[in-house]
């Protein structure tokens, strides 16, 4: 008789049953997510293909898209390898100051984009504090593509450092001993044993950073010069669009942006499967 009811006690679950918690979950992601995206594709219908196609495809869209991905991109990856590395002396050192670093890190989430985009002006413009001295080395950053780069840096490092920071932190130290004792190379040791079991974190922090930097607009449209053809950002062509009122236009070029950041998020969501499957 205590068995049964122990274990119609441990039947009992925190939240309710399955078919609930989907029915929730089902709602809340209707509301949310699915229900404006569907508005996003169901206004570009409204356009024929040629319009679309002529929209989407214009010199200067194309532009943007090749600034925005490159752009995104490269500060994803150049987040990759010094997210690994700041949240690698996050956990393995200690150090004077390490809570005040350990705080810096979320500064970019807790501080307004425009407020980034100002300050990163501020410090590379020809004028400021760093660019004047890179200037004359004939070094330019501001209103150019590489400071677009430099404040999607900015905005997705800590994307990146808390995700691989607290699977640095449960890792199994004895597996690193272990490998040591059997004459592994500290290179070996982190390429054989760390690096495998921090690559789905590496990956997903990756999407999260590339993600966010595709969208971004507050902290770049005051660094990027918005030069047509030159340092002109996607979602300013689309604010561009919606100020002239061509509505169906903006969301024509937000859709291709949507289908490529999906394509791409599933390849990275892909490689990860591999990577779990292989490990």
């Amino acid at each position: 008789m205590n068995d049964k009811r122990g274990t119609r006690k441990s039947a009992k679950r925190v939240l309710p049953g399955f078919g609930l918690t989907l029915g929730y979950t089902l709602f809340y992601l209707s509301i949310i997510v699915l229900i404006p995206l569907s508005a996003l594709v169901f206004k570009t219908f409204t356009l024929t293909w040629d319009q679309f196609w002529t929209a989407v495809s214009a010199p200067r869209v194309l532009a943007s898209y090749r600034l925005t991905f490159g752009a995104s991109f490269i500060a994803a990856m150049v987040n990759l390898f010094f997210g690994l590395l700041i949240a690698w002396v996050l956990v393995r050192y200690q150090f004077p100051g390490k809570k005040i670093m350990d705080a810096l890190v979320d500064l970019p989430f807790a501080l307004p984009t425009a407020v980034a985009g100002i300050s990163l002006t501020a410090l590379l413009a020809g004028n400021g504090w760093v660019g004047q001295y890179l200037e004359p080395m004939g070094i330019q950053l501001a209103f150019k593509p590489a400071g677009i780069v430099i404040a999607l840096i900015f905005i997705g490092l800590p994307f990146v450092v808390r995700t691989v920071q607290p699977v640095l932190e449960d890792a199994e130290k004895e597996l690193e001993e272990a490998a040591t004792c059997l004459g592994a190379t500290r290179w070996q040791t982190f390429t054989k044993v760390i690096l495998p079991s921090i690559t789905p974190a590496l990956l997903t922090g990756f999407a999260m950073a590339f993600a966010r930097a595709v969208g971004e607009y507050g902290s770049v449209i005051f660094i990027a010069g918005n030069m047509p053809m030159v340092s002109e950002i996607t979602p300013l062509i689309i604010i561009g669009k919606l100020e002239q009122y061509d509505t169906a236009g903006a969301t024509a070029v937000a859709v291709v942006m949507l289908l490529i950041s999906f394509v791409l998020l599933l390849v990275i969501n892909a490689l990860q499967a591999w990577q779990r499957r292989t490990s």
